[in-house]
């Protein structure tokens, strides 16, 4: 079962994001609550229904590989039929297109209970989202024309090919070649790894963007360009037509999302793969970063997603098991285990953690509506920076979290949640990937530092600072022990991130070891404290609107007291093993040797 919280989406996208400004931006006119909610509602119904009872289905009976194709789980093609005739893989691009045009805060809720119902199912969606970002933003007007309708119509999906066997996150080391052909196009020769839904029989065609050097491009990554190859070539009616020269080798045995094929991709071993460039030669990469930017915010809100359901599963477990006495003596028989307090604990820090990072994704993506849609140019690149800043941190702040999260969710279960049976473990490992692809934990926590950090001097971060404290200002004014409590912390918080920011802009050029050896308890921090303010002004927003719903809104202020008194001081632990420890110069001094 799966039960979308969309009383919590609508809080945080009204409450904390701001969806009545968005709507009232040129172009939002069409987010009214009236369909903001309809929207809700029916992705709920969609993903409740259909999706999240094949989730178990492709735990137990993955995608296989048979001579070069790939056969998805039983159901998958039918639930994907279902989805693209939904419109549902349009909601957030343009009308012109044939997109919906929504908000990117409307799409988000949708893209987050789609990955909490089936986590496999949505990875596809999401290269989509990503292939088509990189065509709007990158292709010449023929192709988005001839590629981005049939993907926002689900009949093609897209992926990304940027790994290769000797080339990890190190995309300088890429040796994918294309060699240019009389008529404009290329060949491309190469292998890539870990393609996510690289091969598939869901759709009728597959748009791979792949990574590759032309014969006379430069060394590194400034020699790489970004090519359009479709699994079939494209008649000029626009149908599929013959087989193009890439293959399916082999698909990845993996810990979860087993029901999602991660492909081996072989190119031109019959003579070529025929593909296009995208955009102008060695800029690949500049392109391949939108595809990523929009998946690495996508991936965070799988973080958000996965928690969430581990969070359901372990709640319905603890109020239906029957184990112990309580320690308070209250009774004298066995009770549920919901009633033990370090039961309540985990449920309590489950819920807690998701919830901040829900708010700070949609916060995000409400920075994102307003970069697009403001009318004023430097509003719009306000907006983006923040943004900008915003991505790494709920990529890797929220996926870190998820680990923690779907982990407690089978303690929780105790010896049933090493059960596969319970379910419980499959959220946990499926939740593993999360900090992984699309870029490690570290590759956004350094991300965090050199490009949205230092690059700007600390401009943006220092700015959120000020707004912490505007925050913490108006809590001291609320009467009440929980408000007290979050001004507090939150203080403390605010504190240790700015303390922490001074660190790394003071020393990043004079010991970068030591710098960027803290840079993932700097993104921690980040988004530890970050998600606490969101807490906090949920806490406020709850406590002016605490007639309209007292269980809804008492609840939501609770939580931010669990919040606040239960996560918020790991922030000061963080900056000290940063910056009290000078950059964990401990862990820096071991020789290669000693470890």
């Amino acid at each position: 079962m799966y039960d979308a919280p969309i009383k919590d989406m609508l809080f945080v996208m009204q409450q904390l994001a701001g969806l009545d400004e968005i709507a009232a931006l040129p172009g939002g006119e069409d987010a009214t609550p009236e369909t903001v909610e309809a929207v809700l509602q029916e992705a709920a119904k969609f993903c409740g229904e259909v999706l999240a009872p094949l989730n178990a289905e492709g735990d137990r009976n993955p995608s296989r590989w048979d001579n070069g194709a790939v056969h998805v789980t039983p159901g998958f093609a039918q639930a994907f039929g279902q989805y693209v005739a939904g419109g549902w893989q349009g909601v957030q691009h343009p009308q012109e297109y044939e997109g919906q045009g929504l908000p990117k805060l409307v799409g988000t809720p949708c893209v987050e209970m789609l990955n909490a119902a089936n986590l496999s199912f949505a990875l596809c969606p999401l290269l989509t989202d990503g292939a088509i970002e990189a065509l709007l933003t990158a292709g010449t007007e023929e192709q988005k024309q001839r590629f981005v309708p049939k993907l926002i119509a689900g009949q093609w999906t897209g992926t990304m090919n940027l790994t290769e066997p000797q080339a990890g996150s190190d995309l300088a080391a890429v040796r994918t070649r294309a060699e240019p052909q009389p008529d404009g196009t290329y060949k491309l020769f190469g292998t890539k790894i870990f393609i996510t839904w690289g091969e598939h029989d869901m759709a009728e065609n597959i748009v791979h963007l792949v990574l590759a050097r032309t014969p006379d491009a430069p060394e590194g990554v400034k020699g790489i360009s970004l090519f359009i190859v479709p699994k079939f070539l494209i008649n000029a009616d626009g149908s599929p037509g013959a087989r193009n020269d890439v293959q399916c080798v082999s698909i990845e045995h993996k810990l979860g999302i087993k029901a999602s094929p991660t492909a081996v991709l072989q190119y031109g071993d019959h003579g070529g793969a025929i593909g296009e460039l995208i955009g102008e030669e060695n800029r690949g990469l500049e392109y391949m970063f939108i595809m990523m930017n929009a998946a690495r915010f996508a991936v965070g809100m799988q973080g958000v997603a996965v928690s969430a359901r581990a969070y359901q599963k372990a709640l319905a477990y603890a109020k239906e098991r029957v184990q112990s006495r309580p320690v308070d003596g209250s009774s004298k028989a066995a009770v549920t285990i919901i009633h033990h307090p370090d039961v309540r604990r985990m449920l309590a820090t489950m819920r807690a953690l998701t919830e901040a990072a829900r708010a700070l994704a949609y916060v995000a993506a409400g920075e994102s509506d307003r970069a697009h849609r403001d009318p004023d140019e430097a509003r719009r690149a306000l907006h983006q920076a923040r943004y900008e800043f915003l991505v790494p941190i709920v990529k890797g702040w929220s996926t870190e979290l998820a680990n923690e999260v779907t982990s407690m969710g089978v303690q929780v279960h105790g010896g049933m949640g090493f059960i596969e049976e319970t379910g419980a473990a499959q959220f946990y490992r499926d939740a593993r990937i999360l900090a992984i692809y699309e870029g490690t934990t570290a590759i956004q926590a350094n991300d965090l530092i050199g490009r949205k950090t230092l690059r700007d001097g600390g401009a943006v971060v220092k700015a959120l600072i000020d707004e912490i404290g505007r925050t913490v200002t108006e809590l001291v004014a609320q009467e009440g022990a929980a408000f007290k409590s979050m001004a507090n912390h939150l203080a403390l918080g605010q504190q240790a991130l700015g303390s922490t920011v001074d660190f790394v802009l003071a020393n990043a050029k004079r010991d970068p070891n030591a710098v960027f050896a803290g840079s993932v308890p700097y993104l921690k921090l980040a988004g530890i404290v970050l998600g606490g303010w969101q807490m906090a002004r949920a806490m406020l927003a709850s406590a002016r609107l605490m007639q309209d719903d007292p269980k809804f809104h008492g609840a939501k202020i609770a939580m931010a007291q669990c919040y606040a008194e239960h996560v918020l001081p790991q922030a000061v632990a963080l900056e000290a093993s940063m910056v009290s420890a000078n950059g964990t110069q401990g862990m820096l001094a071991l020789a290669e040797d000693q470890f």
